[in-house]
């Protein structure tokens, strides 16, 4: 059975102190050394999925494993020898100590010589954002309970979870031991939004080649998104609709990207704006202006993706009615708020 590895790619949101962190690419390689337990298992041919904590970044194929040799410092709380630490926002004493449970002025430093190890597999990367969260990700672990950054996996489970996810990855195996992620087709049922076509060229008719969030797009990049469940409704309501950019419509529909009924300004989840294509958008206006209807399914949205940020301002702008408006966008029940023009 081949093996997966889930590896930790937290960025600038570690918290261990020990070390100064690894020059990880998600998408291309990744980075360890001979300090992290499981430091050598990890082979050529296995499965490597990625993830921060929270959810599943993706996985890929390791092609090749660079390893070298190097002397890096490493860090440690001077009262106990250990460096399970992390940095504080505030307080004189800037760091705390996990193990001794105490503050802390500075950590220690001493150099030691490490074997580096960094995998390569860029060629069959798969961008699975959001399809696992973190707690699926530990209870697919043999141990769920680990706390190491680098944990192996059965990877027919993993790949059970993934295609009950929906995700589409199809692995073989060889030798028993090795995977490679593989492309081509495979038949399956799927349900068809009747009506989506039509809904589309009824948005592109009023709307114009102009996304609600970045402005002009090609037609060809643009998606009829729905302002609410149509999974739930299977049905297209009037002004329920606006036209996105794929990648925009796909950040909406997870909620990493809102928008604010109190000022119809864009609102980018801090952790996307890192990146600048997106981060830009942050703050924004919306580049066509809206229909009470319109504003009425976004502050569903946002109640549901923003319940801790709803403001008087943004209710008395829904005119009032805005206290389950965010059950409503959950289920697909249309919140009878406005009446549409006759």
């Amino acid at each position: 059975m081949a093996t997966a590895w889930f590896v930790l790619a937290v960025g600038n949101e570690r918290q261990h102190g020990g070390n100064d962190g690894y020059d990880d690419s998600p998408a291309a390689h990744y980075s360890w050394d001979s300090t992290v337990p499981q430091h050598a298992n990890l082979a050529v041919g296995d499965v490597i999925a990625l993830w921060d904590k929270k959810t599943l970044l993706g996985i890929s194929v390791i092609e090749r494993i660079d390893v070298g040799h190097t002397v890096k410092p490493s860090y440690f709380h001077e009262g106990c020898g250990k460096a399970d630490f992390k940095q504080l926002k505030t307080g004189e004493l800037k760091w705390w100590c996990n193990k001794c449970r105490t503050r802390f002025e500075a950590p220690g430093v001493r150099d030691k010589e490490v074997t580096t190890y960094r995998s390569h597999h860029s060629r069959a990367w798969q961008d699975l954002h959001g399809q696992l969260t973190g707690g699926e990700i530990r209870a697919l672990c043999d141990k769920p309970t680990s706390q190491h950054s680098m944990r192996p996996a059965r990877w027919e489970r993993v790949r059970s979870s993934l295609l009950e996810a929906g995700a589409q990855v199809t692995v073989d195996t060889t030798d028993g031991a090795r995977a490679v992620i593989r492309g081509g087709h495979r038949h399956a049922t799927v349900q068809i939004r009747q009506g989506q076509g039509a809904f589309r060229e009824q948005l592109l008719n009023e709307q114009g080649e102009m996304c609600a969030f970045s402005g002009r797009t090609p037609a060809c990049a643009l998606e009829a998104a729905h302002l609410y469940s149509f999974a739930e409704t299977g049905e297209h309501h009037e002004y329920g609709g606006l036209l996105l950019r794929r990648d925009l419509h796909r950040l909406f529909d997870l909620g990493h990207i809102a928008v604010d009924p109190a000022s119809d300004s864009i609102d980018v989840r801090e952790h996307i704006r890192t990146y600048p294509l997106y981060g830009q958008l942050h703050g924004k206006p919306l580049t066509r202006s809206l229909h009470p209807q319109h504003r009425v399914w976004l502050g569903a949205h946002w109640d549901l993706h923003r319940p801790r940020t709803k403001t008087p301002e943004t209710n008395k702008k829904l005119g009032g009615k805005g206290e389950d408006i965010g059950q409503s966008y959950a289920t697909g029940t249309s919140p009878q708020v406005l009446s549409k023009p006759q």
